[in-house]
């Protein structure tokens, strides 16, 4: 079994944005040479996502609306985590909702999407480097 380790870098300038890094990902998996296997896509900041589903402006816009509406940033002192000097006490609860990681398959040299599926970077908390790992793994 072969494997290839990556680590994709971002520092987006807004608080809040969606990424799309479909084409990062699949340069990984070309550089890995692996023809069948597993590709793992993971946020390592607890105040960022990685997540699949469609790059369409509207939708991405939608996503912004939601989260905060769930979780929004302001008053900063509604939130617990805040008082520790931080203000990103909505980022974290974004990130839960939007997720940690995403897996996709590879077949035949290619990441296995269904129709329109991408792979997105979700920040909640820009304005400094984070960091996304690929791990791919296969034949």
């Amino acid at each position: 079994m072969k494997s290839l380790r990556k680590e994709l870098w971002f520092e987006v300038p807004t608080r809040r944005a969606f990424v799309n890094i479909t084409p990062q990902v699949e340069k990984a998996l070309q550089e890995s040479g692996i023809k069948e296997g597993l590709c793992l896509v993971n946020a390592m900041h607890i105040t960022a996502s990685v997540y699949i589903n469609d790059d369409e402006q509207g939708l991405l816009a939608d996503y912004e609306d939601w989260l905060e509406g769930l979780a929004p940033h302001e008053p900063i002192s509604r939130y617990r985590h805040n008082q520790t000097g931080e203000d990103n006490g909505d980022a974290h609860l974004k990130r839960q909702v939007m997720g940690r990681e995403v897996v996709v398959a590879i077949t035949e040299g290619r990441l296995d999407f269904g129709p329109w599926e991408q792979i997105f970077y979700g920040e909640f908390d820009g304005r400094r480097r984070k960091r996304v790992l690929v791990k791919i793994i296969g034949e």
